[in-house]
């Protein structure tokens, strides 16, 4: 069973491209969001900002299908591997993961 109770009733769920395994973003999920995740295979998220779902690509059309969910040994991460509809990062880029830390 998934440990949603470390951080406050969320996991962070890393997004990886399926075909490349690039790491495209992080976001975290609560109970609901992952079950609306398995259900319409859609990457859905909880915004811990605006504390609500949202699934990626509601407003850009950047969906990102989602095609396993991995688990880590802890039961407290997940690894969405998905095929992206377009880029990650709402920049523009492919990943949210584009700069160096100097």
């Amino acid at each position: 069973m998934l440990q949603f109770s470390k951080l406050n009733g969320l996991i962070p769920a890393i997004v990886q491209d399926e075909k490349t395994n690039e790491v495209l973003m992080l976001g975290f999920m609560n109970q609901e969001a992952l079950d609306l995740t398995k259900k319409t295979k859609k990457a859905t998220f909880y915004s811990r900002t605006r504390k609500k779902l949202w699934t990626k690509g509601e407003t850009s059309g950047n969906y990102q299908e989602v095609k396993d969910i991995l688990v880590d040994c802890d039961m407290d991460t997940v690894i969405l591997k998905v095929i992206p509809k377009g880029p990650a990062c709402h920049t523009g880029n492919n990943t949210c993961f584009y700069r160096r830390l100097e």
